[in-house]
């Protein structure tokens, strides 16, 4: 399947990091693009970018807890740019605490965002594409959902939460024979904003686990996926180590993350004063896609571009053996 220019896509969480270098990709290859998120500073940002990269950019500030903010949001963006092709859920909301020191309000909230968020927009998204009977929904998620880490309790709860909801509902679409396609794109370590503006209670900045993506990465991962009917994909070969690793030896992730996940989850330089949070407030500012990590960040995954061309790679292996056999049998 591939990207016909014009096409609307839709992406939640769109005012920085991995969702904004998305709405990028998205708008290099002729796509509308709608970018909702909650804060204006960053939206108006995006949208230039968006635009000096040739996409044409809609843009509506909304906070994905709300159901009937994201609702009215896909009503307008089917009426004013078109039918909705591609819908992208990727906003989300961290805690960096110790499960001791956190609230009640800071796990709803988390929840709210990076769960239910997930849930309200893909039940917009539907929608309109059952009725047509078409279109993608890409949930992008984490290592996280499969392997929990110390200090993101209500982070890696909601992430799991996201990936039972969107199982249950690819078996319901499947049930109906729909052409709506549902595929999750889990990521490994990124360098975006979030590290500047998760709220945390450790006593240095955060940072995330090395090593490290640059968010561009990412985005192409969920273009590809976008277009390609795989049920899952991993950017980023720790991903893929962290879930399959777990399912293995999950005793041994705990015994290593024990020892080594609070050290991981945090730079060498202590946490500046008054550093703002985006939990229950946008922060209004323009933050871009990349955070302070870009020396040590990749800007590409051998194992993505592996994953992106399996085929090819197995019809080279099968052609390899049966020379291999043939040579044997002369």
């Amino acid at each position: 399947m591939s990207l016909t220019r014009n096409e609307v896509v839709v992406i939640c969480g769109a005012s920085a990091g991995i969702g904004r270098a998305t709405a990028v990709a998205f708008a290099r290859r002729g796509a509308k693009v709608a970018l909702l998120a909650r804060g204006t500073v960053g939206l108006a940002a995006a949208q230039a970018e968006v635009e000096a990269a040739g996409g044409q950019a809609w843009v509506q500030a909304l906070d994905v807890a709300d159901a009937e903010q994201v609702e009215a949001a896909a009503a307008r963006i089917e009426a004013e740019l078109g039918e909705i092709d591609v819908w992208v859920n990727n906003a989300m909301l961290t805690v960096l605490s110790p499960v001791a020191q956190m609230t009640a309000d800071e796990y709803r909230r988390v929840t709210e965002v990076t769960y239910l968020g997930m849930v309200h927009g893909t039940c917009a998204a539907l929608r309109y594409m059952r009725a047509r009977n078409r279109g993608t929904i890409v949930q992008v998620g984490s290592a996280l959902a499969y392997r929990a880490i110390p200090l993101q309790s209500a982070y890696c709860a909601a992430k799991f939460a996201c990936r039972g909801f969107t199982d249950s509902l690819r078996v319901e679409l499947m049930h109906e024979k729909s052409r709506v396609h549902l595929t999750t794109v889990h990521l490994s370590a990124f360098n975006t904003p979030q590290f500047e503006w998760a709220r945390t209670r450790m006593p240095r900045q955060p940072q995330p686990v090395p090593p490290i993506f640059q968010p561009e990465v990412a985005a192409r991962g969920i273009v590809w996926a976008a277009y390609h009917r795989r049920r899952e994909l991993c950017v980023g070969f720790p991903a893929v180590k962290a879930i399959y690793g777990n399912k293995l030896v999950p005793a041994f992730a705990d015994w290593v993350l024990s020892r080594q996940g609070y050290d991981s989850q945090q730079s060498n330089q202590p946490l500046p004063a008054n550093r703002p949070d985006n939990l229950f407030h946008a922060v209004e500012r323009d933050m871009g896609s990349h955070g302070r990590f870009d020396q040590q960040a990749r800007d590409s995954s051998l194992q993505l571009w592996c994953t992106m061309h399996r085929g090819a790679l197995l019809g080279l292996l099968a052609a390899i053996v049966l020379l291999i056999v043939i040579g044997l049998a002369a």
